[in-house]
């Protein structure tokens, strides 16, 4: 066996390249964080110009950071950041982490048009034409290094009905289960061109989306999840480590649960000892 088996070989991606969408608070920040900790320039996109100086302070002093104040669901703005990476990445960018997301609760009587409209364009349209907006990019990238990754973040929502935070959330969940078969599409599409395609299915970790259903039920989520925790900056950034590096290379369209077995769990069985 002549290959290097190494952790530092397998997990590596000093030298690489990442743009994240939704990347300057919760979940996409913590993403930012460890990608940069480990050596890759950040690209970070979201749509409040504060919140970009925010994050851009937070993660100060880590490594080469570019923050992008944009709505990837608008098409100008869209190609404003597809601009920026073009210009700065002639030879392609590594890595595209398709984060930005959004949820809406309510009752079903009272659930608005415009609120599953909204949540399909960010949740799976946006991630579907930045995605195909960026494929040239990734596409070069891949044929000068060997590979280039798709990360989308979708939801174990989108593995089974949540019930948890006590109110419907029929476009969130339907939205990430669309995004996992659209990543299982684009793995198809992709993988010729040494591009992979995978999704990462968060359980529930701190974040702005989740703040109010945590101080209202964080015993509750605890109690539903076998680990009896929520999820950890350290357990998103090292499947998104295992994804994007060597170690992933032959991981393709898979949708990966990072949720503590919540996905599969429905409270502690009647016979669970204390």
């Amino acid at each position: 066996m002549s290959q290097d088996l190494s952790i530092e070989t397998l997990f590596s991606l000093r030298g690489c390249s990442a743009l994240v969408t939704g990347g300057t608070s919760g979940i996409g920040l913590m993403m930012v964080e460890g990608l940069l900790r480990n050596g890759v320039q950040v690209y970070m996109v979201s749509r409040s110009a504060a919140r970009c100086d925010e994050a851009l302070r937070s993660v100060a002093g880590l490594g080469a950071c570019v923050a992008i104040a944009a709505d990837i669901t608008d098409p100008v703005a869209r190609a404003r950041v597809v601009e920026r990476v073009e210009a700065d990445l002639p030879e392609g960018l590594d890595i595209l982490v398709n984060n930005a997301g959004s949820n809406w609760g309510a009752k079903l009587a009272e659930y608005p048009d415009s609120a599953f409209d909204k949540l399909m364009k960010t949740n799976v349209s946006s991630v579907f034409s930045l995605t195909r907006d960026l494929h040239e990019s990734l596409r070069r990238r891949a044929k000068h290094t060997g590979s280039a990754r798709v990360v989308n973040i979708g939801s174990m929502d989108g593995l089974q009905v949540p019930i948890v935070q006590r109110v419907p959330t029929f476009a969130y969940s339907a939205s990430k289960a669309a995004l996992h078969h659209l990543t299982r599409a684009l793995a198809v599409e992709l993988g010729p061109q040494g591009i992979t395609v995978n999704a990462i299915a968060p359980g529930f970790f701190e974040s702005k989306m989740t703040k109010h259903v945590m101080s209202q039920y964080r015993q509750d989520i605890e109690d539903d999840c076998p680990l009896g925790r929520i999820g950890s900056a350290q357990d998103i950034v090292g499947t998104l480590l295992f994804l994007c590096s060597r170690a992933g290379g032959y991981v393709n369209g898979a949708v990966l649960p990072v949720d503590g077995g919540t996905s599969l769990s429905k409270g502690k069985p009647a016979w669970f000892e204390e």
